[in-house]
């Protein structure tokens, strides 16, 4: 989702102009950019925590051409997110799950199972044989 969609999404769903949507959205990215910088970490309850954290400088290899490269120390922003939207991740892989065994029973019922294709010449299904019809029938 980007910026743009953002705000669309706010702005139809609290009936503000994606003018003035788009202003607030930018101040409120603005803010944690700003505290970042200047505290180092911004906690939103709920949401997660934004830190700073200093990478150590070390040695690396380029992946491209395997010459060793020497990468020094950084900060980076790392990103732990919180408990009620791990939850809500979570329930993707439930939805994951229950969604396959879906397909996987629809799949079964309707003929797709690999094992009920092998037909035998007298009409059965077996699971682990195939008979040609041809020379010797």
């Amino acid at each position: 989702m980007t910026k743009k969609e953002i705000v669309k999404t706010i702005s139809e769903e609290i009936g503000l102009t994606q003018l003035k949507t788009k202003e607030i959205v930018q101040k409120t990215f603005d803010a944690i950019v700003d505290t970042l910088v200047e505290e180092k970490r911004i906690e939103l309850r709920n949401f997660g925590v934004f830190e700073v954290k200093k990478r150590a400088a070390r040695k690396a290899r380029n992946p491209r051409t395997g010459e060793k490269v020497f990468v020094e120390e950084k900060f980076v922003v790392t990103f732990k997110p919180g408990k009620e939207m791990e939850e809500r991740v979570r329930e993707l892989d439930r939805l994951a799950a229950q969604a396959a065994a879906r397909e996987a029973a629809a799949n079964n019922s309707t003929g797709h199972n690999a094992a009920k294709s092998i037909a035998h010449p007298d009409g059965s299904y077996s699971p682990t044989t195939s008979y040609e019809t041809g020379a010797g029938s």
